[in-house]
């Protein structure tokens, strides 16, 4: 089931999102090709100190001269405060891509900084910023409040994991409360907010849960380690046919004559307000194989 936001300015699915090595060129070929709503290019976790020279080469090469269609495109830079900051932004920049991702963010300083840097250069890329430490769960707020040029939060539940000592285990039993606290930031302040990567790629069937507990914790969609995870999360976080065969209802309900100039109207005893139509007729006109609004 997709989450359709009461404020839908500038709505569109993100349910896959997939990272890529900036440092693997045939990887980076395939993108455009791929049934993925998201492509983000990595340049911090996936790329080794002796790749980055390559990695840079091939945003410049393939990511800079290339059609993406309606696939949003990201660069997730090294961390705000690392020698590599300055030159990963650049690159982002000279990229033209849409977003800017920022990793290890634990306050709002990363953030407002960087849009400065963006402002500075006439970037209009958009900020996501990753959730990652125990700092940035304590200061959820303030990371999500920061800026307008920010529009989603993204969780690291490796990182998580590896900072607190909480067990990946027993379907993130030890990680439910923090995810949670995630979504409540996003929501409170109109941001998207995707679920973190699921580590083994062959485990079908484990993903497939995880994308279940996830959609059903409100995610938006799922950080994504390879295209054969991408049908999945689509799926998860797509709009189901009980979804779907809802907005038909409301949308036909409202065109009835009887009903054209109703704020509220009862459907099967339930109240149903133009903001719920507004919600429906946006489902039905999203494409839901690119993942934009038509």
């Amino acid at each position: 089931m997709v989450f359709i936001p009461n404020d839908m300015t500038n709505f569109r699915l993100r349910r896959s999102a997939l990272f890529m090595p900036s440092s693997n060129e045939r990887a980076l070929a395939k993108a455009p090709s791929l049934n993925c709503d998201t492509v983000i290019f990595d340049l911090e976790d996936a790329v080794g100190a002796d790749e980055r020279e390559n990695a840079i080469k091939n945003l410049r090469q393939l990511v800079n001269n290339t059609d993406f269609g309606p696939r949003e495109t990201v660069i997730r830079t090294g961390q705000f405060d690392g020698s590599e900051f300055t030159d990963d932004l650049a690159i982002a920049i000279e990229s033209v891509v849409d977003v800017v991702l920022l990793p290890k963010v634990e306050n709002a300083q990363a953030i407002l900084q960087t849009e400065n840097r963006l402002n500075a250069a006439g970037s209009k890329a958009s900020l996501w910023a990753m959730i990652e430490t125990p700092l940035a769960l304590m200061n959820l707020t303030e990371i999500a409040s920061a800026s307008t040029r920010l529009k989603c939060l993204v969780v690291g539940p490796n990182d998580l994991s590896k900072a607190t000592g909480a067990s990946l285990s027993n379907h993130r039993a030890a990680l439910q409360p923090w995810l949670m606290q995630i979504v409540a930031a996003a929501r409170a302040y109109n941001l998207n907010v995707l679920d973190g990567v699921y580590n083994n790629f062959k485990d079908q069937e484990g993903f497939a849960q995880e994308c279940k507990q996830g959609a059903a914790m409100g995610f938006d969609g799922k950080t994504l380690i390879h295209p054969s995870q991408i049908k999945t999360a689509n799926k998860s976080f797509g709009p189901d046919e009980k979804q779907i065969a809802r907005a038909i209802q409301i949308v036909k309900a409202f065109g009835e004559k009887a009903n054209a100039h109703k704020g509220v109207i009862q459907i099967d005893g339930e109240m149903i307000e133009r903001l719920h139509l507004e919600q429906a007729e946006l489902l039905l006109a999203v494409d839901i194989k690119t993942g934009s609004s038509t």
